[in-house]
């Protein structure tokens, strides 16, 4: 197997180092807990950003190129929200519960009527029409029984 030319220049200090990078990028390593804190905060951003420019300015760029990609993969695995990126939303969402006594609150039940239902009642001839009575009268259709009229 043929190593490339700019991994032959590195010296043993960065070999161990390239060696580190790419097995922590690879294998799920997760961040121990009393790290976390620091890697999201601002302090753990500025030394983060300190080290890459440190390592593109001193030594092999494929370090540097190498330690963003760790440094990627260090603030996705200390990020709370990693597992549930809901979480975030649902600590500050009300429960169901929560919101339904607020909607009672603010839209009460009413059992009295308004105007437009009394008016209605009172002239709206709804159910209260009148039996239909069949009257008898002597007409009689003058045509006769027409067959063959309709094409159907």
């Amino acid at each position: 197997m043929k190593i490339p030319e700019s991994l032959k220049s590195l010296s043993s200090v960065e070999l161990v180092l390239f060696l580190a990078f790419v097995l922590y990028v690879i294998l799920p390593i997760n961040t121990p807990e009393y790290m976390k804190p620091f890697i999201n905060s601002p302090i753990g951003l500025l030394f983060f950003f300190c080290v890459t420019v440190a390592l593109f300015a001193y030594t092999n760029p494929i370090l540097g190129v190498l330690y963003i990609l760790v440094v990627y993969e260090a603030l996705r695995r200390s990020s709370d929200t990693f597992k549930n990126p809901r979480a975030v939303v649902l600590e500050y969402e009300p429960s169901q519960r929560n919101k339904d006594s607020t909607l009672q609150k603010m839209n009460p039940v009413r059992n009295e009527k308004t105007v437009e239902e009394e008016v209605i009642a009172v002239r709206a001839p709804i159910n209260k029409t009148p039996t239909i009575e069949i009257v008898q009268t002597s007409f009689k259709p003058v045509s006769k029984t027409i067959e063959g009229a309709s094409p159907y």
